[in-house]
């Protein structure tokens, strides 16, 4: 039962302290939409998706209104395209994507994600077929979202996969040099990725989910950041009970997405599938994870001390969010995307935080390299190295990690890039060594998996 005092906060919490859900993301199943023959398949998958989601942004922004609490985002996440696609060739690959993108603009959605492939223990036709059609889907569409999981700790890390996603990222910078890269700003590399995510740009519904399902992502810095000051402006507190005001929070932050999720779900006859309890920034003052770690005392996220913080957080807020729901998934942490929030942007452009800092603190938040501009003249070799580095990070320690990471084309480190949007501005971060082309990522084949994989 909660006290008075704590129906106030929340209450406080959606007037001035930024509480939205950040997204409400309609997963579809297109495994019986499958054909031979593409213009049967386009037509499958138009009727699937339009005949789910053609209310879909109506509903969230009733159920919102309702409660007086935003639904930020409305998205869509599907079954892989390499998989329900593997019969079709890379052009026509392409030709898919451009009916995702006509299809998220007719029901509305600013993204549709699954435009994806599976390639941890070897890449199959459709998969290869998939990432040769990237760039190209990525740089004439608007609303696609692309991701390749490369990693897990079952499987190990395939090699031959990360130095692809490598090239591949280097030639969808370079078929948006215009935009600043802008079409790696839709495209993820994964190790263990999550199948009921709701965030983008990794979202894609998994084989093992039902036909279809809402799965909501709640949002939060600027709660967590306020009640953290809250409390420390009237006593001194010691980290344990910062910790245990952070989980506290976490857990009403949780119960306002499942309320919000449960009702979307139940207007559109949809089975409810979780809550990501993930911190999510945008690039808006008083919205941000960076400003959190000042609250704590730190002078800026990337000083020492960061990584132990963001350690804290992370950890609270998945345990407030476990109080609070018994359907927790997807992500469930705190991001860290350098452009997407203003205050680690501003971090990094000051040199506080760098790039070896931020690698480290992913081994112990959610995510991995988020949104990190770098100098459009990296090689190809060192990206591999910088997507390894991350991929060895989440098979290790059976997490997920990714990398989101946007060679700026014709740029160097301390140019400013802006992506606009919720992708914000950032300045382009320094990258050691960025013209080396070492040949330890050329063997190719596999990482093997590590010995506690072995667990069964």
């Amino acid at each position: 039962m909660f006290e008075d005092q704590e129906i106030i906060s929340t209450i406080e919490m959606v007037k001035n302290e930024n509480l939205d859900v950040r997204a409400v993301t309609l997963g579809i199943n297109l495994f019986d939409c499958i054909s031979h023959d593409l213009t049967v398949f386009k037509k499958n998958i138009r009727k699937k998706i339009i005949g789910h989601a053609a209310t879909l942004v109506e509903t969230c922004d009733q159920v919102g209104e309702k409660y007086g609490i935003k639904v930020v985002n409305k998205r869509i996440s599907i079954s892989p395209i390499a998989l329900v696609g593997a019969c079709f060739s890379s052009e026509q690959m392409v030709e898919i994507a451009h009916e995702l993108n006509d299809i998220a603009k007719a029901v509305n959605i600013d993204f549709i994600g699954g435009f994806s492939a599976l390639v941890e223990k070897g890449i199959a036709n459709g998969d290869q077929a998939l990432i040769d059609a990237i760039p190209k889907a990525l740089a004439t569409t608007q609303r696609i979202c692309a991701s390749v999981n490369v990693a897990t700790t079952k499987a190990g890390i395939n090699m031959d996969a990360v130095l692809a996603m490598s090239r591949t990222i280097k030639k969808a910078a370079a078929l948006t040099a215009d935009e600043d890269g802008l079409a790696c700003a839709k495209l993820c590399v994964f190790s263990n990725i999550p199948e009921d995510m709701p965030f983008m740009a990794g979202a894609y519904l998994g084989v093992g989910q039902a036909d279809a399902v809402i799965n909501v992502g709640v949002s939060g810095p600027g709660v967590i950041k306020r009640a953290i000051e809250r409390n420390l402006s009237q006593q001194h507190l010691s980290l344990g009970r910062i910790a245990e005001i952070i989980k506290r929070t976490a857990c009403k932050v949780t119960r306002v997405g499942e309320l919000i999720g449960r009702e979307v779900a139940d207007i559109l006859n949809i089975r409810f599938g979780v809550v990501d309890l993930s911190l999510a920034p945008t690039p808006t003052v008083g919205d941000s994870v960076g400003e959190i770690f000042q609250a704590l005392g730190l002078t800026h996220i990337g000083v020492p001390g960061s990584t132990a913080a963001l350690a804290m957080l992370n950890d609270a807020v998945k345990k407030g969010g476990a109080f609070a729901s018994s359907h927790v998934g997807g992500l469930s942490g705190a991001f860290i995307p350098v452009s997407e929030d203003l205050n680690i942007a501003e971090a990094a452009q000051k040199g506080f935080l760098s790039i070896e800092k931020l690698e480290a603190m992913t081994c112990v938040c959610s995510v991995g390299l988020d949104m990190v501009a770098v100098p459009g003249n990296i090689t190809e070799q060192v990206l591999a190295g910088i997507i390894a580095d991350e991929m060895a990070i989440g098979m290790i320690n059976a997490k997920t990690t990714a990398t989101r990471i946007i060679p700026v084309p014709g740029k160097k480190a301390g140019d400013s890039v802006n992506f606009g949007g919720l992708l914000g501005k950032a300045s382009i971060m320094d990258v050691p060594h960025l013209d080396l082309e070492d040949i330890f990522v050329e063997y190719g084949g596999h990482i093997p998996a590590p010995i506690h994989s072995l667990k069964n």
